[in-house]
């Protein structure tokens, strides 16, 4: 995407504002200009006051924002090329589209059929065509034609530009997966037939949260499989990266939890030149005897440095016929965290075996299903490990005791909850860099969440069930989430991405209608709104003046003294 250049020009005596960018035509071989005219340049009219009228507002601050992060990236650019500048002629481009589609996520999510009207209330630019021209017809006719091989390699290309544009920390990336609701879409893992679902693998850089790298698959296949489908994907960014950071083989290491462990997947994931560092299933062989260790007098030790409250314990031992080493790490919010769950696990529990007594008493019911029921009961939460039953009795006439053992439980508490056990093939890190590695697995679940509903770019709802819908639209909304990351860093702001989006939202144009006396049309000035310094300071860093020039004369808003 080129820069859209903003100048004056005078037609008939009069100045005007003029945005022009420039675009590759690939029928003709050669660039072609584009221009719009953005209204007057010259000083708004006297005006009576008594007879002006507003008559709506405009956006400026996040669309505006969202489309310097764009520029910077030449984020139209590098998918027209990706993709074979798909798009119809005279219309916009599939780069156009998808950016268009993704901005309208971030600020206002709705239907393609909205999509040029949102971009009509916006002061902003994103093309130099008509706002009819984005149409969800389209949109739709461009999605039936753009194919997963062209969409995978704008994602590796965008992702190169965002690294080194914005300076990206990519040595430390997680991985994750989560599932949206769908319209006659794929199965749940679940097996319920009557929730339909779509998955959603996201690859996310350690710092700032911008993904470089999703896969999109049937709500129903595990995650080993979707991680296995990624890996020609994950060489081809392993090595764009590498291209653009002039190393010949950077140590990449690639974060994932526990439902991705598969000795053939370290393997693979060796072969094209990624760390592994996971988190192991509890369950685990491993897991146990790390556990165990971990479980030893003065085994356990606080970190040096920002982790002084974490502490860990490490080894060093074979998973599988794998060398890897092993950190057993304490996290007392995890730990409180699985206490609450297994009070009210145990709530429901006591209730429901006081109730199995009560059959068991009034001969209601057979042993065998008295089992079943009990081990249902216990099968959550870790109950089995602390919750003693005995049956008895034969299959016509059972018996039950049960009682809740104190010990066992506090020796739970000490030994497994609140603990993770990593394992890395990074042995030359130090504890404390693993355990930080690690935490970068926040930062996905962070990214699902804003994709979530209600959040800053949210993936649905979606009454997409074709193919090339579901594909074009699910790469739009994770630019999406990429474009807001990137704002943020460009900002350099501590505040939460929703905070962040709702502040830049208020930075909007007024438009007022008035009076002037003279002869023809009434006049529609746009006004500038009040920034607040923080407001102030992103109108400089994204270049906002450029669309509305009056917004750095704005006063600054000051708190009201007593």
């Amino acid at each position: 995407m080129k820069d859209m250049h903003v100048f004056e020009r005078e037609v008939n005596g009069r100045r005007y504002r003029v945005a022009a960018q420039s675009i590759w035509d690939p029928v003709r071989g050669r660039s072609v200009a584009r221009q719009a005219v953005l209204g007057p340049a010259t000083a708004p009219p006297v005006a009576d006051l008594s007879a002006t009228r507003t008559v709506g507002t405009q956006a400026i601050g996040d669309v505006g924002a969202l489309i310097w992060v764009a520029e910077q990236l030449d984020l139209i650019g590098h998918i027209d090329r990706a993709c074979g500048y798909l798009g119809a002629k005279g219309g916009p481009s599939i780069g156009e589209l998808a950016v268009a589609v993704a901005i309208q996520r971030a600020c206002s999510p709705g239907p393609k059929r909205d999509l040029a009207e949102f971009l009509d209330g916006a002061v902003p630019r994103l093309s130099c065509l008509p706002s009819s021209a984005f149409s969800g017809q389209a949109y739709h006719r461009v999605a039936q034609q753009v194919t997963d091989e062209q969409l995978e390699q704008a994602q590796i290309v965008i992702a190169k530009a965002a690294v080194a544009r914005f300076e990206l920390s990519a040595d430390v990336l997680a991985f994750d997966t989560t599932n949206f609701e769908l319209t006659r879409r794929g199965h749940a893992k679940s097996k319920r037939s009557d929730l339909r679902v779509v998955g959603l693998g996201v690859l996310v850089s350690e710092t700032g949260h911008v993904p470089l790298l999703y896969r999109t698959y049937a709500g129903n296949s595990s995650d080993q499989a979707v991680l296995t489908a990624c890996l020609d994907g994950l060489r081809a960014l392993h090595q764009s990266l590498d291209d653009g950071e002039c190393r010949e083989r950077a140590q990449r290491t690639l974060v994932r939890d526990g439902g991705f462990w598969s000795p053939q997947l370290e393997l693979d994931l060796d072969t094209v030149g990624y760390y592994s560092l996971i988190s192991l299933p509890l369950g685990h062989a491993a897991a146990e005897q790390a556990l165990q260790m971990a479980a030893k007098r003065g085994a356990m030790k606080p970190l040096p440095g920002k982790l002084a409250q974490v502490r860990a314990a490490r080894v060093l031992t074979k998973v599988g016929n794998l060398d890897r080493t092993l950190v057993v790490v304490e996290s007392q919010e995890l730990l409180e965290g699985q206490k609450r769950g297994i009070a009210v696990a145990l709530r429901k529990a006591k209730a429901e075996l006081s109730k199995l007594d009560r059959l068991v008493r009034a001969k209601r019911i057979s042993r065998s299903s008295l089992e079943q029921r009990i081990r249902k009961t216990l099968g959550r939460e870790y109950l089995s490990r602390f919750v003693v039953t005995e049956s008895g009795g034969d299959d016509q006439q059972p018996t039950l005791r049960w009682h809740v053992d104190a010990a066992m439980r506090r020796q739970l508490e000490k030994t497994r909850l609140g603990r993770r056990v990593l394992c890395t093939d990074h042995h030359l890190w130090s504890t404390g860099r693993i355990v930080q590695a690690f935490r970068g697995q926040w930062n996905v679940e962070e990214l699902f969440r804003r994709a979530k509903k209600g959040g800053v770019v949210p993936w649905g709802p979606s009454h997409q069930w074709a193919d090339g819908f579901i594909r074009l639209h699910t790469f739009a909304t994770v630019l999406g989430l990429m474009l807001v990351s990137l704002a943020k860093i460009a900002l350099g702001t501590g505040q939460s991405t929703l905070a962040l989006m709702g502040d830049l939202a208020e930075i909007r144009a007024t438009l007022v209608r008035t009076t002037t006396g003279g002869p023809g049309r009434r006049a529609t000035v746009m006004i500038a709104p009040e920034l607040s310094i923080s407001q102030r300071r992103a109108v400089q860093a994204f270049d906002l003046e450029r669309w509305l020039p009056s917004l750095l004369s704005c006063m600054t808003t000051r708190p009201v003294q007593a």
